[in-house]
């Protein structure tokens, strides 16, 4: 008896600590996936699984474009670059917005902060001397929107949702501007 008990408080602390150790966006996933999966036992299917998980990354690569515009204002060496971290600041935080609503109509979790690889790249760029801030910050930048239009532009055909395909869409010539507009900042530095 006693052992059963040592057994159940060790599965129940490895339980809790597992969940802990599990990112925000991990989070929102593993949520949606059931959530899914009981809307389809029960014929309530609001959304596919495709569309919700890109909603998360949607959310998750937003938030870090965020974060790191958010220190780029304050790093950055260049008023240039500042000016295009205020921007992406700004762009994304209204795309963060659509994205908010679209995914409560949808009963889709986002998730609460951006994930801990996110986390740590930032942390990164936070230790950075301020010297090669600049370019660091705008390599980084066409590196995330060439991931941002590859994953915005699967969202098109991997996706089955019509809103979640007319938001993609949408948000692609806003991508590809703020790409191009990295690729010619950088080159200048």
């Amino acid at each position: 008896m006693k052992n059963s008990r040592i057994f159940l408080l060790a599965v129940f602390f490895f339980a809790c600590t597992n969940k802990e150790n599990k990112d925000s966006v991990e989070i929102a996933d593993s949520t949606n996936r059931a959530n899914i999966d009981s809307a389809v036992n029960n014929n309530r299917i609001t959304i596919d699984k495709a569309s919700a998980s890109f909603l998360v990354d949607a959310a998750d690569l937003g938030m870090a474009e965020i974060d790191l515009g958010a220190l780029a204002t304050q790093r950055a060496s260049s008023q240039r670059v500042k000016d295009f971290a205020s921007m992406i600041v700004s762009d994304h935080s209204a795309t963060g917005d659509q994205i908010k609503l679209l995914a409560a109509e949808k009963n889709v979790r986002l998730p609460d902060s951006i994930s801990s690889a996110k986390k740590k790249d930032i942390d990164d760029f936070k230790q950075m001397n301020k010297k090669g801030f600049d370019k660091a910050f705008m390599d980084r930048m066409v590196r995330d929107h060439e991931e941002a239009i590859k994953l915005f532009e699967n969202a098109l055909t991997g996706t089955k949702d019509t809103d979640v395909n007319s938001f993609a869409d949408r948000s692609l010539m806003k991508l590809r501007i703020h790409l191009d507009s990295a690729k010619l900042l950088r080159s200048s530095l």
